[in-house]
């Protein structure tokens, strides 16, 4: 792990035999008819919670799911993630319907060491978002160490992610150190050209990445949605297709930065053309200067993906945010699709900054032959970026 990590501490150096352990996991999971769409986040904490209570300690787990804003929101229940955590595992598990209280924290003297628990729904309490110390101290008073393995959630200051680590000795968990460890080929000294790929639906979202990247990086490929936007500020035609028009001025400045770093943006010169986003449409590829009137572009071309293709096999080390089209529905999954089997090929070190983009690229078949991909992309980003982490100076750093 780079040097910049050398103080975190690490829950391996831990004294948690017959202790109560608060683990801060991530299992903010896609539901789908009241049951898990997709356990990945949840298989990705089991190697801390397994090591904790091999060593004889009490798992207690902690996590949101969702955006209740401080509300009972039963749709958001931790209750479908509890039943498959039961189902991995093999074992019942212990679900309580609170996260703080008398109630709850007796429930929890009362299980048995090993005994996995895991609370209700953080979120559920507005306290948490808020970092109130009542609250963080409310969560603490349910345990006697605090372990944060919830990358994802690192660069949000709540109450179970840092408001906690005042009060409890606190660690690192197996998932943040393997981040941390994966990210660190990026930070200290990425072997150049170091190329990143900016994708996503929307320019807004990826203003602050962007002008932060063109300070670390040699090239940006844009594309997505994130690429109309940048084409109208440059007087390019993009027929139908969506333009955040109060942010040109921005995208202006950040195209003047980039030239002042002599970074090159690249961006694409056909798409996918369809006139409306659905199933089944009618689509043609086209230039951009020929877009029928009234079609929107929904994913970059087969010139553009040729294009991308090329810088990317120069690169030696890449970074990639967003989709780089409306990958939900084919065909206009293809130009992600493509660069994902691009970069299962490079000679480059590759991070997938999670979210819609590591989905997309796991579901294309190429994950297993990427470098990384990161279970949390605002988190990964924060860190690429130089942000602060707020959870993570909690553990040391």
């Amino acid at each position: 792990m780079s040097g910049r990590f050398e103080s975190l501490r690490c829950v391996q150096e831990a004294n948690v035999e017959g202790k109560r352990v608060l683990i801060r996991v991530d299992f903010n999971v896609p539901l789908r008819d009241g049951r898990v769409g997709d356990d990945s986040r949840i298989r990705a904490a089991l190697p801390t919670v397994q090591l904790l209570r091999d060593k004889g300690a009490v798992p207690i787990l902690a996590s949101h799911l969702g955006r209740p804003e401080g509300h009972v929101v039963p749709e958001m229940s931790l209750q479908p993630v509890a039943d498959q955590l039961s189902t991995i595992l093999g074992d019942e598990i212990v679900f309580l319907k609170d996260c703080v209280g008398d109630a709850i924290r007796q429930q929890i003297l009362d299980v048995p060491s090993g005994t996995i628990v895991l609370l209700e729904n953080v979120r559920f309490h507005e306290e948490e978002v808020e970092n109130q110390p009542s609250f963080a101290r409310a969560l603490a008073d349910l345990a006697d160490v605090f372990v944060n393995d919830a990358f994802a959630t690192l660069h949000r200051s709540h109450a179970s992610t840092s408001g906690v680590a005042d009060y409890l000795p606190s660690y690192a968990g197996l998932l943040i150190q393997h981040e941390l460890k994966a990210l660190s080929h990026l930070l200290d000294d990425p072997a150049r050209p170091y190329v990143a790929i900016v994708g996503g639906k929307k320019a807004k979202s990826k203003l602050g990445p962007l002008r932060d990247l063109v300070n670390h990086v040699n090239e940006v490929l844009i594309g997505g949605g994130v690429a109309f936007t940048f084409l109208r500020a440059m007087g390019s035609p993009v027929g139908a297709s969506y333009v955040e028009h109060s942010l040109l001025d921005d995208i202006r400045e950040i195209i003047r930065l980039a030239e002042q770093r002599d970074v090159t943006l690249t961006l694409p010169e056909d798409v996918i053309a369809a006139p409306e986003f659905a199933e089944g449409v009618e689509t043609q590829e086209c230039p951009l200067d020929q877009i029928p009137e009234g079609w929107l572009g929904l994913d970059i071309g087969p010139k553009t993906i040729e294009s991308f293709a090329r810088r990317l096999d120069a690169a030696r080390s890449i970074i990639w945010t967003g989709p780089l089209g409306a990958f939900e529905i084919a065909p206009f999954d293809r130009g992600t699709r493509q660069i994902a089997e691009v970069l299962s090929k490079v000679n480059a070190y590759t991070v997938v900054g999670g979210g819609e983009t590591g989905e997309a690229i796991s579901s294309s078949g190429f994950g297993d032959q990427i470098g990384h991909i990161s279970t949390g992309g605002g988190a990964c980003l924060a860190l690429l970026r130089g942000k602060r982490l707020p959870a993570l100076e909690a553990l040391g750093v």
